[in-house]
């Protein structure tokens, strides 16, 4: 198994620049070595092609959604390349990039496992349809889509098929949800642990149910974490920060949690935007993350070579 790096260039989704430019900065903090160090094959698969357009076209192909159709080319690449991945049995890690990558990947690891839980790692719902989008940010919709919410093109990107049940998806960390949001996270299935439900319950307690509940319900689990599931107080280089959300300490405990349940087959890693950080503050934290998520996947996987 290798590690294959698929950078996502987007920011077309936040309608904001600088998340553009986070998988380079990744490769320019040496993600690959770091991960080579720890004794894993690393690939790096390079950048998603995303069409480039001018602020004038940004409602070129719909009056609402912003730049419609270039979310969606990119993301029907990316979905492309990950089952890609995944399908020759290797572990694909999306660097973003803003969240709407996340219909992407979804849509690739869900063809390989079909039965597939999503762990959603956010201060925001992201489960925005077309009729309760705010901002008209295809950012705020990933999560909805993939659940078969949504617009056509959005729900059926890839492939004709809802890409994760609803009672599949665990959010947590979420405290800025739109109404529309809540009256659809309300009438769902979905698994949601806010920013309140934590601090009341304990994240250790939140872990354990989190990896309880899917272990008895699918074949494989698919991380999106976005930092700015973070406090704002710690990540300033991200485009929507939410304060009161978790430490880096509980990131690092959530992230590595999953990594080590020998159920996580990919990760997104998402947001981080350098043109907003503070002499790579946020970058640094990241790559802390990362590294701290590959030496808990690398002992879980350690230990099933041990045991045969």
């Amino acid at each position: 198994m290798a590690i294959h790096i698929i950078g996502m260039p987007m920011n077309h989704g936040a309608d904001k620049n600088g998340a553009n430019l986070g998988p380079d900065k990744f490769r320019e903090l040496d993600i690959m070595d770091s991960l080579r160090d720890m004794g894993y094959e690393v690939c790096d698969l390079g950048n998603i092609e995303v069409t480039e357009v001018t602020d004038e076209q940004i409602h070129r192909c719909d009056s609402k959604l912003k730049y419609y159709d270039v979310v969606i080319d990119a993301n029907t690449k990316l979905a492309f390349k990950t089952y890609e991945s995944i399908s020759s049995g290797n572990f694909p890690l999306v660097l973003g990039g803003d969240h709407s990558l996340g219909m992407g990947s979804i849509a690739g690891v869900s063809k390989q496992f079909t039965n597939v839980g999503v762990v959603w790692i956010d201060a925001h719902g992201d489960m925005n349809t077309y009729e309760t989008t705010l901002t008209g940010n295809i950012h705020g919709m990933p999560l909805a889509a993939s659940m078969g919410k949504g617009p056509d093109k959005l729900v059926n990107l890839f492939e004709h098929r809802i890409k994760v049940k609803e009672e599949n998806v665990v959010h947590i960390a979420g405290r800025d949800l739109d109404p529309g949001e809540i009256e659809l996270l309300h009438n769902s299935k979905v698994n949601a642990y806010t920013m309140d439900r934590v601090r009341k319950l304990g994240l250790d307690r939140i872990i354990e149910e989190s990896i309880d509940y899917l272990r008895d319900r699918v074949d494989a689990i698919h991380v999106s974490f976005d930092i700015d599931s973070i406090d704002s107080n710690y990540v300033p280089g991200t485009g929507t920060p939410v304060r009161d959300g978790l430490t880096v300490e509980e990131a690092q405990k959530l992230l590595n949690a999953f990594a080590s349940s020998g159920m996580m087959v990919s990760l997104d890693f998402v947001e981080l935007n350098p043109l907003l950080d503070n002499e790579d503050e946020t970058a640094k934290i990241s790559m802390q993350l990362l590294k701290g998520i590959f030496a808990n996947y690398n002992t879980h996987i350690n230990n099933q070579l041990l045991l045969g």
